[in-house]
């Protein structure tokens, strides 16, 4: 059951806001992909260290994904709404006075020189000074957030409103909420058990692709895709991870990780002729860097859910299958550099090669 309004669902505002807001969603992807991934690739270059890549079958759903944290790698927390989150919520989305964006409050927690100048419009996203903002911010514990303005009224307007957001919401309560809503429980996590509680769990964290019962950002990034959906609107969570050395995104549309990937030459120029390029073209438009022969190119891989996660057709309660699997691989794409303007993703089926 969608618990946001498809687009014909909409009022001609609620259309309008909504292209808006994909269009800044794009523009959002491209700069977070940055930060993700070139930049953290270059962290490592700076420090003389050779990049960690993410093995194919890391990508796979239900992969266990080896505990190592590497410092380079720049972790962080985004959550991009569409509309405004109601007071209400701040209880477990923890957004108030005392971490708005405001320059007292980024002087208090010593993200900003006392030297250095902060304009109120540098945090709408319109602004030319906003990804510098943002980039000041990702580094921050905890999550940014973005939300519409409410006071603008004429026009939907977008600002990073809030920074060092922390999500309370339990995971318990979280995945008692999915599993509610898939029908696998009535009312309460444990009403069959500590050991199906356990399962439920389990499967919380594999709806969303990620490793059993991880912790740090990627906790919180799942936690707040299921909170968020009380909230009738569209939201995107982006995470970066130090161990996972992905982007993940969570939005309306599933679950998507972005990893860089080293190809060989021979390899680049099978992937230009299978997609009617030069291998000119291919290594101008998707090559983000270079090691010797080899390029490096951002892989994406996309996942969709099986119907074991779809809301029964007859609405009654059913068992869990801890074996049955909720997602599978719908997407492998090789995607152009940041900034790339007429070219698209090419699609390289890898993961199970």
């Amino acid at each position: 059951m969608a618990f946001w309004r498809v687009r014909e669902e909409l009022s001609q505002a609620g259309r309008l806001r909504r292209s808006y807001y994909e269009l800044l969603r794009d523009e959002m992807d491209r700069h977070i992909l940055q930060y993700a991934l070139i930049d953290s690739y270059n962290n490592f270059c700076a420090r003389k260290i050779p990049y960690p890549f993410v093995e194919k079958r890391e990508l796979k759903p239900r992969a266990r994904i080896p505990g190592v944290e590497y410092e380079p790698q720049n972790a962080f927390l985004v959550i991009f709404v569409e509309d405004t989150i109601p007071e209400a919520n701040k209880k477990y989305i923890r957004f108030l006075d005392v971490n708005k964006t405001t320059k007292k409050n980024l002087l208090s927690y010593e993200i900003l020189p006392l030297s250095e100048k902060f304009e109120r419009s540098q945090k709408y996203l319109e602004s030319a000074h906003f990804i510098d903002l943002l980039k000041k911010l990702l580094h921050v514990d905890y999550a940014l957030l973005i939300q519409r303005d409410p006071a603008s009224k004429l026009k939907d307007r977008y600002n990073l409103s809030h920074f060092h957001v922390r999500i309370d919401w339990p995971i318990a309560d979280a995945a008692e909420d999915l599993a509610r809503s898939l029908r696998y429980i009535s009312k309460d996590l444990y009403e069959k058990g500590d050991k199906y509680a356990e399962d439920i769990q389990k499967k919380y964290f594999e709806y969303y692709c990620m490793p059993l019962m991880i912790g740090g950002r990627r906790t919180a990034a799942i936690v707040a895709s299921q909170y968020m959906k009380r909230i009738p609107c569209i939201t995107t969570v982006y995470a970066g991870s130090s161990e996972s050395r992905a982007l993940i995104r969570i939005s309306e549309r599933g679950v998507s990780k972005s990893i860089l990937m080293k190809l060989t030459n021979k390899e680049m120029d099978q992937i230009a002729a299978d997609n009617n390029l030069t291998p000119r073209t291919f290594k101008n438009k998707y090559v983000v860097a270079r090691e010797k022969k080899d390029g490096i190119c951002i892989f994406q891989a996309t996942y969709s859910l099986t119907n074991h996660v779809r809301f029964p057709d007859d609405g009654k309660l059913r068992e869990i299958k801890p074996d049955l699997n909720w997602l599978s691989v719908s997407g492998q794409h090789i995607l152009p550099k940041p900034g790339v303007w007429k070219y698209p993703p090419l699609p390289l089926n890898v993961i199970y090669t």
